[in-house]
């Protein structure tokens, strides 16, 4: 029986190497940017394992347990060999820990016999030291299957994974966290961009040798995400010199376009048909070897890419259309220095610049047909930067592992436009300084609308402007340990990670114009009275992130470990004064978990995990909600119109009709500099949730395993901003503040905005962040006397907590056979709750943390239901088949329910927020009982050749994806009722979203 298994597992390991790459449901977290060879032989024996391709070789002891471990391996193919005899082939991936044995589990010396390799597919060996949820893929099987060249294409191949909403980019969400819950590691270092959350670092995709999709259990060194962790290793050089070049064009031409977008009476909004994609290319070159053998290796790469598109935004009859070139140089330079094989050191440089130019033109109408019209002017943006990674590892013993980790990255987020006319649109940052170029016009005048009259316009191209020196920074250090303590793997560490943001926002122009009819002024004719708003914010924020960890897997028998892992996370953010206005010290979250080899021969595998994650509040939220800021409000009348910016002029300024002075400032914005103190509750907790996890994984046969977990995830405690002023002022007057002496507090029972309060003050901020469902200490000047009272409201009053969980069921397998393999899963998930989580695709709300869902109660009123990234059942199948020796296909399959459909409107008593209600027609509406969107199903399929006469060097591929051209919806408008609270039956529900049409790509790769 235990040569049996032996030889089992002999060939599941020797299948593994022949294919190089995996599929797991669960893998323990080893490193972020390594992996381990872990095993069982005799006490005293020596483990010798070696990397022929880098000449990589260490030697350790077998202890008294039995045990060994070779830990912080980087990744590739290794020999192992005890006591100098025969080897035996292993692959280490990121993340993982392959198991050799030396002597079966009752003790027994084994022996090597010859390695038989089956077929070109194989599965991965079950990891029994594994409490993760975790999905790794190789460059190699990436290769083999259709789909696209980017990191969030891949992790939606995982379980517990699906595709978020367009508004915030191409991103995943994870267990049914929002978007902007993840983290993204290249090489061991955060790439995510914590600005908001909702980007990361565009690492040129043909550097990857791996990718680690961890969908949750992940250890106790990862932090700072209720959502799924991403991890990336790159490509490095060898001993062996290789080079390479490769080019993938998607032609236009044979590209299908989405379908009209039409209103509900068949009106046509966006005539999509008119889209013209041009050509999509990607060229890559790259080459790798040893600049010294054995010890100093470098790989380096440089990717080009240009898209061009010509789309048809909506509008009927205004809007925009637009062309875009966009252009992406990106290069990553890996160097890999061995000084000696107890000591390495790594660097790695990545480049992810993104240049973007896009020109508008206006939208005219022919025939109920919205066509693309007159150049109105180019928009500038650039995105990415650069990134520098220094990494050193000791093995400073058998049984002693130290890694240190120091990089840095700044990457841009500037943009700028030029009208037709010439007029620079830009914003220097500055509050006080308006945007130069042209101002948003808006005109609402009712014979406008009512169409018996021309409306104005101006010549501004996007209604907000950035800032064209806008960037992001951050400075990441970090000291990892691992100690082989007898039957303990202890590992512990320090992770710093300092982020700042230089970021601001301005109306173009430097303010938005308003045409209408004021009655409230004194003035009813609709030309002579026109509002001037004016937004600003700029500042330099940063967000200072400590963590601490440790953790200890303890082979509590032979066939049982038992996983404890404990973090505290520190956070603090600062607003642009430097001043910080929220700190959380020790967040503790700690993680238990077992695995249990049932059989002990690694066949079948029982697992667990509990664990608590935290998420700190993004750089985002300082911009305006702590830093200084400008929102005001004027009125005046005009006598004529600017005839190139539609901007009025012959101005005179009138009393503004709600507070009866020439100038109002909205939500207390006042264009200075916020006391921090005033910001957030002091008792403030970070965004944390708890997860559970009960799987199993069974190998059935040498090329067939199963896999089944359940998850659920319980949201304690979110972090999102309230901005209802009643509870304050009622508390004012409670306590004694019924007048100043120049101001008094009017009742504010019929919860309108008082006309004339003291509460009007920099130090009385409207917004404050807190936590839903928690009572709140908040400080501020209530009388506007210098003097920051100390002010306590009761949960109940602000609102209900904030509740999200997820509860799912998975099944995923893996299967291997003669020419090919297949692998997938499905999924069924039910997530439920109020809130989403950091963003809210209800309404496509980015801003990370303070989503207007808790901004006053009423806007909770029906709020509990499915959320928008419930998708209840998700199939997931790809593989590829060897036809011949030089042809094979790939295909890869997904289906999936629909999301949720709401029904927003006005509140029949609170209308501070519009139409952002849970209420349609007077009635409340709960969340996700309108309908729900279709089933989507799509496939993608691929043929590629490698012609005999290159051997094996060159080959040609093409891939189609959405092979049927499946374009059903994926998104609708929720809007029940638009923002004067009038039913649009035209409107609500029709279409504004579909799957992404046919597309075509081909592929040439040369490898010398």
């Amino acid at each position: 029986m235990a040569s049996n298994n032996f030889a089992t597992g002999l060939k599941r390991s020797a299948l593994t190497v022949a294919l190089g790459m995996c599929f797991v449901g669960g893998v323990q977290a080893q490193s972020n940017s390594a992996g381990a060879v872990t095993g069982r032989a005799a006490s005293g024996d020596t483990i010798t394992i070696t990397n022929p391709a880098t000449g990589f070789s260490r030697t350790i002891t077998v202890d008294g347990s039995g045990s060994y471990r070779f830990s912080a391996l980087p990744t590739g193919q290794y020999q192992l060999s005890r006591n100098g005899g025969a080897t035996r082939p292993v692959t280490v991936n990121v993340g993982s820990a392959a198991n050799i044995d030396f002597v079966s589990s009752g003790g027994d010396a084994t022996t090597l016999d010859t390695v038989t390799v089956v077929g070109s597919g194989a599965i991965n060996p079950i990891d029994v030291s594994s409490v993760e949820s975790t999905t790794i893929l190789t460059a190699e099987q990436i290769a083999k299957i259709p789909v696209a060249r980017d990191t969030t294409a891949v992790a939606l191949l995982a379980p517990g994974t699906v595709r978020g909403d367009a508004a915030f980019g191409n991103l995943a969400s994870f267990g049914g966290a929002s978007v902007a819950e993840n983290q993204y590691f290249f090489n061991g270092f955060n790439i995510t961009n914590s600005f908001n959350n909702l980007n990361f670092a565009q690492v040129p995709f043909e550097a990857i040798a791996e990718q680690q999709t961890k969908t949750g259990g992940y250890g106790a060194e990862f932090g700072r995400s209720t959502g799924g962790v991403v991890n990336q290793i790159s490509r490095r050089g060898t001993n062996e010199f290789m080079a390479g070049g490769n080019i993938f064009y998607t032609p236009g031409s044979m590209r299908e376009t989405f379908p009209n977008q039409v209103l509900n009476d068949g009106t046509v909004v966006a005539n999509n048909s008119n889209d013209k994609f041009a050509d999509e290319l990607t060229a890559a070159v790259w080459a790798g070897g040893a600049l010294v053998k054995d010890r100093l290796f470098a790989y380096g790469l440089v990717q080009y890419t240009r898209i061009d598109n010509n789309l048809a935004l909506p509008g009927t009859t205004a809007g925009k259309s637009s062309s875009d070139i966009n252009v992406q140089p990106k290069w990553l330079l890996k160097m890999d220095w061995n000084i000696s094989d107890n000591h390495i050191i790594e660097f790695t440089g990545i480049s992810d610049k993104r240049e973007i130019e896009t020109d508008y033109f206006t939208t005219t109408v022919t025939g109920g047909i919205p066509n693309s019209g007159v150049y109105t002017g180019t928009e500038f943006s650039e995105f990415g930067g650069n990134t520098y990674i220094g990494k050193y590892t000791g093995y400073l013993s058998d049984n002693f592992t130290l890694s240190v980790l120091a990089g840095t990255t700044e990457s841009a987020r500037g943009n700028y436009s030029v009208s037709s006319s010439g007029l620079v649109n830009e914003y220097n940052g500055t509050v006080g300084v308006p945007a130069a170029g042209c101002p948003v016009i808006v005109d609402a005048r009712p014979s406008v609308v009512n169409n018996t009259i021309v409306g104005r316009s101006g010549c501004s191209i996007a209604d907000i402007l950035g800032r064209p020196d806008a960037k992001d920074t951050r400075d990441q250090f970090r000291i990892d340990a691992e100690w082989q303590l007898g039957d303990h793997l202890l590992r512990a560490g320090i992770d710093i990670d300092n982020f700042e943001s230089v970021a601001g926002e301005s109306y173009s122009g430097g303010a938005v114009w308003r045409y209408g009819r004021y009655a409230a002024t004194g003035n009813t004719s609709e030309n002579e009275v026109v509002r001037k708003r004016v937004f600003q914010s700029g500042s330099t924020v940063a967000v200072d992130q400590t963590a601490y960890y440790i953790e200890d897997s303890w082979s509590v028998t032979d066939n049982f470990i038992a996983y404890m892992g404990l973090r505290w996370d520190n956070f603090k953010n600062m607003n642009g004064e430097g001043e910080t206005f929220a700190e959380i010290k020790n967040q503790f979250a700690p993680r238990l978990g077992f695995s249990w080899d049932v059989f002990g021969d690694s066949t079948f595998k029982v697992y667990g995990n509990a664990g608590r994650y935290a998420l700190p509040l993004t750089a985002t939220v300082a911009v305006r909600g702590a830093s200084k800021s400008l929102f005001s409000e004027q009125y005046y009348t005009y006598t004529g119109v600017d005839p190139v910016t539609g901007a009025p002029t012959g101005l005179t300024l009138i009393d503004n009709p709600a507070n009866g002075r020439p100038i109002r400032y909205l939500n207390n914005e006042f264009g200075v500099g916020k006391n921090p103190e005033t910001i957030a509750d002091v008792d403030l907790k970070p965004m944390y949730q708890d997860e559970y996890i009960l799987g199993m994984q069974k190998q059935i046969t040498d090329s067939f395993s199963l896999g089944a977990r359940l998850i659920h995830r319980d949201l304690k405690a979110a972090i999102d901003d309230q901005c209802d002023y009643r509870p304050l002022l009622a508390w004012a007057f409670a306590n004694g503040f019924t007048d100043n002496g120049s101001h008094g507090f009017q009742e504010v029972a019929d919860k309108t905005l008082p006309t004339d309060v003291a509460v009007y003050n920099p130090g009385f901020a409207f917004c404050h962040l807190y936590n839903p469902g928690e009572d709140a200490t908040f400080r501020m000047d209530v009388n506007g006397d210098g003097v920051l009272e100390t002010v306590e409201i009761d949960a109940d009053v602000l609102g209900p907590k904030a509740k999200r969980k997820y509860t799912a069921f998975e099944v995923f397998f893996e299967s291997s056979f003669e020419r090919g393999f297949l692998q997938g899963s499905y999924t069924f998930a039910k997530n439920i709750g109020n809130t989403e989580g950091g963003v809210k695709s209800d309404i496509g709300q980015d801003d990370t943390g303070t989503t207007q869902d808790f901004d006053y109660p009423e806007l909770a009123e029906g709020s509990y239901g499915y959320l928008p990234n419930d998708r209840r059942h998700s199939l997931k199948l790809f593989g590829s088949y060897d036809l011949t020796d030089t042809v094979s296909i790939g295909g890869n399959f997904s289906a999936q329910s629909g999301r949720p459909i709401n029904c927003f409107g006005y509140h029949p008593i609170s209308p501070n927020y519009g139409n952002s209600y849970f209420y349609c027609d007077g009635e409340q509406v709960d969340r996700g009982t309108a309908g729900r969107t279709p089933w989507t199903q799509k496939l993608d399929m691929n043929v590629s050749w490698q012609p005999a006469f290159a051997s094996d060097k060159l080959t040609f591929k093409v891939d189609v994806f959405n092979v049927f051209n499946s374009r059903k919806p994926v998104t609708v408008n929720e809007f029940g009722e638009d923002a004067g609270g009038n039913l649009q039956p035209n409107v609500y529900k029709s279409v504004n979203g579909w799957q992404t049409p046919r597309a075509v790509r081909f592929m040439v790769q040369y490898d010398f």
